[in-house]
């Protein structure tokens, strides 16, 4: 034990004498941002391995089957070995890579570092640079009030491929889920194509932008972003960003009593949302699978949370949602995570009420526009006879 701790101790060394190092560069206003990168990411990387030999230092070592560590057996089958013939508990399911690295990068987004003091680092090498005016505007990425159509309008139309870049590297899920760059920039053109399909005025790339953010910024400012996995941040992104994909511009009801297609195909329950769903899914071909490295089970756990949510935002779901959680919390029931996280999905899609009056006001006289739009032709007859 003592050479252990000995050992542990040389390790810490190094990256403590790098933090006190940064500590004094910020103290004089001297500070090297690629540098700071770096000493960060190292001090991270040891700390991270520091407490993965004390996670496994803390393991019983009376039974020798937890001792198990050749590279030929997988976890799975060590675990159940483990618990089936001793009396270890079953670990919970968690992905080796659930460290406490993601919460440091979750609290440092939160406190504003990245944000204030990094902010010119934020993508990494393979990410694409932006324009001033777009780096300007994603400074308030993390607020109530953050301008949509400014960063629209900066992006040159490209609001929702620039937003969920920028929230994919700093929650450095690109790195944590190795998606491919080439296959991430073809996705997110051909969702905003998707998206663009039907010239909506208000179901547009830029409604998808917005829930995306609005939904990023309820995680972070309620906290709930500390109560959920990687996994789990990376369906709710990726949720909010496909939730409304290739909408028609006009609604369910409108889709069940002209009997469109979708309705068919769909049998008129939620009909929209589910072509969104199927329609997102499928454009991940080989070229543009951004979970191509998913493992099989982070692929269905994945799958099944960003149905889940987009399922949600069908409005006619609205009151039982808000009654579910309600009965939870008069309770105290633990709540649900898929449901807690469709919930918030479905606030961030109709949140603009509670936006800014010069962002509200907008988004009504898009939504307005839409909505006459529907009363041609068949619209209209389906409108006077309900």
């Amino acid at each position: 034990m003592a050479e252990l701790v000995r050992v542990r101790r040389k390790r810490l060394q190094a990256p403590i004498s790098r933090l006190r190092c940064i500590l004094k560069q910020l103290e004089q206003k001297d500070v090297d941002t690629q540098e700071l990168k770096r000493n960060l990411e190292y001090t991270a990387t040891l700390l991270e391995a520091v407490y993965i030999d004390g996670t496994r230092q803390s393991l019983d070592s009376e039974d020798d089957l937890q001792q198990l560590r050749s590279d030929g057996v997988p976890t799975e089958v060590t675990d159940w070995l483990a618990t089936t013939f001793t009396h270890r508990p079953r670990p919970q399911a968690r992905r080796s890579d659930e460290k406490p690295k993601f919460r440091s990068i979750v609290h440092a987004v939160q406190a504003g570092i990245f944000v204030e003091r990094m902010f010119k680092r934020v993508y990494t090498a393979a990410m694409p640079d932006q324009p001033v005016a777009v780096v300007n505007c994603l400074r308030d990425i993390d607020r109530w009030s953050f301008d949509v159509f400014a960063l629209n309008s900066a992006s040159s139309d490209h609001s929702l491929q620039t937003l969920f870049f920028e929230l994919v590297t700093r929650y450095e899920l690109n790195s944590r889920f190795k998606i491919p760059i080439s296959c991430l920039t073809l996705f997110l053109s051909a969702l905003e194509k998707g998206y663009n399909k039907h010239s909506n005025p208000y179901h547009s790339h830029v409604h998808a932008a917005d829930v995306t953010q609005t939904l990023h910024c309820l995680l972070l400012r309620t906290g709930l972003v500390h109560w959920l996995n990687e996994l789990e941040v990376m369906a709710s992104l990726f949720a909010a960003a496909i939730h409304d994909f290739e909408h028609t511009g006009t609604t369910n009801n409108f889709h069940v009593h002209t009997r469109s297609d979708f309705a068919m195909i769909y049998n008129d329950r939620s009909v929209q949302e589910s072509h969104h769903l199927s329609a997102a899914f499928l454009l991940q071909d080989d070229q543009m699978n951004i979970f191509t490295n998913l493992s099989r089970d982070e692929w269905m756990e994945m799958r099944a949370l960003v149905i889940e949510m987009v399922l949600a935002t069908d409005m006619t779901s609205h009151l039982l949602q808000v009654k579910a959680i309600k009965a939870s919390l008069q309770q105290h029931e633990r709540i649900d995570k898929p449901k807690a996280l469709s919930l918030l999905l479905h606030t961030a899609d109709i949140s603009h009420p509670s936006k800014p009056w010069p962002l509200h006001s907008r988004w009504t006289k898009a939504l307005m526009e839409e909505f006459f739009r529907q009363r041609g032709g068949a619209g209209l007859a389906l409108l006077s006879s309900v």
